[in-house]
């Protein structure tokens, strides 16, 4: 096997690996939120109840339970900003918007339900750390906004490295 010796096309991979990283964890978004629609999960009570099932039955740390049992107490208005939330998460990510906000937000969110569905039965341990680290891997690259608005939208207007990567 060689190694390219073109440094601008080994960039030009890196970048078409992470841009396509950054949208396939969009597009993840976007269809866990179709699904979780679908079976009616950001209702209240369906939230409220998954929650509690997670709280009662994995082995999340103590406090972080207490957590969980005050985000089901309050199902009214986290169902919905779940809902909003993952939609929005998903968006961001497979147009490149926003980038580095967006993805920290997805590393964020998928570690906070990584530690909810600790030891939680029929639930794999290491089904969420993956995607979390893509999306910190995709939060801190700027070549993950290859390909993106961030991108194009930079070339018009100068918008915060802090924000788009």
């Amino acid at each position: 096997m060689t190694v390219a010796s073109s440094t601008d096309g080994g960039a030009r991979r890196t970048e078409l690996a992470l841009a396509g990283l950054r949208v396939l964890l969009g597009l993840m978004f976007l269809t866990v939120w179709t699904s979780n629609l679908d079976k009616g999960l950001y209702g209240a009570s369906q939230y409220a109840a998954l929650i509690d099932f997670y709280a009662a039955e994995g082995s999340a740390p103590g406090f972080w339970k207490e957590i969980m049992r005050g985000v089901a107490d309050a199902s009214w208005l986290f169902s919905k900003l779940q809902l909003a939330g993952e939609l929005v998460l998903g968006v961001l990510l497979v147009a490149g918007l926003l980038t580095r906000i967006a993805a920290l937000g997805a590393w964020a969110f998928l570690t906070s339900l990584w530690i909810s569905e600790l030891g939680v039965p029929n639930e794999w341990t290491w089904s969420l750390v993956f995607p979390a680290a893509i999306a910190f891997v995709v939060a801190w690259s700027p070549a993950a906004r290859a390909y993106s608005l961030d991108d194009w939208l930079g070339e018009r207007v100068p918008l915060p490295r802090w924000a788009i990567g």
